[in-house]
């Protein structure tokens, strides 16, 4: 993880300036943290000493059961919040958040301004829209699952989760978050690389038709 210091901070928070956002001056607290591919955000279970807000990038919420499995449960793009439910919560049971991509946060230390943030009804009612869209994304999730056929999902995840046209998902990972058989997606992945959408390189799989991707994941109706 890298703090941006002096002009590089300065440069970019004057490219992506998140004032509007707030009441308080939160320009005089905040920090720019950068995040490469697989560096932890937040490790599950350790509660984090920031409220971040993603400027660029993704990640990856995952937690772990009691039986020891665990599961990729969200993810987390552009413009969302880490560490909102922390912040609301004296206490929460943290999920592990993970760098899917290079990811840039701005990060505002808690401890110095939780107060100030609770009492600022601008940043509170912006967070609520978020709040309330992250349900209703979770909902629609759900019924996805039961509506569309793995086709579609699967190229709506390859499509989230790909870094510079390579996508390289665990299979189980992708198993248990799309509620699929091995099999299964073993199966849609062949297909894929037939109809030349992807081509398998060792581990990898190299993304070949991004529209063929984008056609069969903008019938769930989102975007990327």
């Amino acid at each position: 993880m890298e703090i941006y210091k002096g002009e590089k901070k300065r440069l970019l928070m004057e490219k992506n300036s998140i004032s509007h956002l707030f009441s308080i001056p939160v320009e005089e607290w905040v920090e720019v943290h950068e995040y490469q591919r697989d560096e932890w955000i937040i490790r599950e279970g350790t509660r984090p000493n920031f409220l971040f807000y993603v400027i660029e990038g993704k990640a990856k919420i995952y937690v772990t059961h009691q039986n020891g499995k665990v599961s990729l449960i969200n993810f987390i793009n552009a413009h969302d919040y880490i560490g909102e439910m922390e912040l609301l919560n004296e206490v929460y049971y943290t999920k592990g958040i993970q760098a899917l991509t290079k990811t840039l946060c701005f990060a505002l230390p808690t401890h110095r301004c939780r107060a100030l943030l609770m009492e600022d009804t601008k940043f509170l009612r912006e967070l609520t829209k978020f709040l309330s869209i992250k349900a209703t994304f979770m909902a629609t999730k759900y019924s996805q699952s039961l509506a569309f056929p793995l086709e579609n999902r699967l190229a709506d995840f390859i499509l989230q989760t790909t870094d510079e046209g390579i996508y390289k998902e665990k299979h189980v990972t992708v198993c248990d978050y799309l509620g699929v058989s091995y099999r299964h997606l073993l199966h849609v992945l062949t297909q894929f690389c037939d109809k030349g959408y992807l081509q398998k390189e060792g581990r990898y799989y190299q993304i070949k038709q991004y529209h063929s991707l984008y056609e069969l994941a903008e019938v769930l109706g989102v975007s990327h």
